[in-house]
């Protein structure tokens, strides 16, 4: 009971500290960007005071919470992706989510759609994506782990094929926009449905979390307690798979959050799941906001990709994390 009690203080403790970060951050965010905003400007009459607060209200806080919610999607699919495949170094991409968003989303705008329909392409190509992988993977009822992975990263690379064919077929017009989309973009994301979305997968994975600590033991311990194993593998990753694809919907094509960010923590934390999930929400948000800042203003007052931010500094960190699992 007092090891319990312990452990409940101890996560309480972590989560209070993320939380902060995020809070601080948000706070960089809106007084950080192509030029210097100081916060105290919202406060002051007249058009100087009227200005800051339409830069902020209206241009950096949707943003600032798109970038929140769209880190908390793709850290929530990769750490829930990483005990489905019991592979630390899985990303919510390898099971060619994204590969099918971008060409739902590049298709619709080759065929000229509104923003609206760019949206709805993207999630529909990634939900589309979902049922071929379901249904390749799954079709003899025996979906492995590791056929899960092939079948997703065969999958993803078709995917690609079909994207760099629709770049090449664009017009000049266009092309600029749709590789744009593809590295990744928080100007003008919409945050709302993002932001419900996130809660709402939060929830229901930390309803699982007991199961899948239990799944993470083994196959044959998992069984042994009656646990639905099938069930339970599928229910996951469709929602791995969905949270991947609002994300993507919302912000274009991002990497290494996913991946990075839940095996950080589960170097430092653990692998208890009711602690990882939200931990990993709470570090994805920040670690996107802080590449956003970066977007902002290292060529200010030109605006980079965020995705091109995340690769640069994706690629050095992850392979530091990986030394230092080597060393342990």
């Amino acid at each position: 009971m007092a090891a319990e009690r312990l452990q409940r203080g101890r996560f309480g403790l972590v989560l209070a500290g993320l939380l902060l970060l995020v809070l601080l951050a948000i706070l960089l965010s809106l007084a950080i960007g192509s030029s210097s905003l100081p916060l105290g400007e919202v406060l002051h009459s007249g058009e100087a005071g009227q200005a800051a607060r339409d830069v902020i209200i209206n241009l950096r806080l949707p943003r600032t919470l798109a970038a929140v919610a769209v880190g908390g999607l793709l850290a929530l699919a990769g750490c829930l992706q990483q005990v489905l495949l019991r592979n630390p170094l899985a990303d919510p991409y390898i099971l060619g989510t994204s590969g099918g968003a971008s060409v739902g989303a590049l298709l619709a705008m080759l065929l000229g759609g509104s923003v609206l329909l760019v949206n709805l392409a993207a999630g529909a190509g990634a939900l589309a994506t979902i049922l071929i992988v379901f249904w390749l993977a799954g079709s003899d009822h025996s979906a492995t782990q590791a056929r899960l992975l092939l079948t997703g990263v065969a999958l993803a690379a078709f995917c690609g094929a079909l994207s760099s064919l629709l770049l090449s077929i664009a017009p000049d017009g266009l092309l600029r926009g749709m590789v744009f989309w593809l590295l990744g973009d928080l100007s003008g994301a919409g945050w709302q449905l993002a932001l419900i979305g996130l809660a709402v997968f939060l929830v229901l994975g930390f309803l699982l979390a007991p199961a899948l600590n239990i799944l993470g033991i083994g196959l044959q311990h998992s069984h042994s307690l009656g646990l639905n194993v099938h069930t339970l593998r599928w229910v996951v990753y469709v929602l791995a798979a969905l949270a991947c694809a609002l994300a993507v919907t919302t912000a274009g094509m991002i990497g290494f959050v996913g991946l990075i960010v839940p095996h950080a923590l589960r170097l430092l934390l653990g692998q208890d799941l009711r602690l990882l999930l939200p931990a990993s929400v709470l570090g994805g948000g920040l670690v996107l906001l802080l590449a956003d800042v970066l977007a902002r203003t290292l060529l200010a007052p030109q605006q980079l990709p965020v995705g091109v931010v995340m690769g640069l500094l994706g690629v050095p960190v992850f392979l530091w994390l990986l030394q230092q699992k080597g060393g342990r």
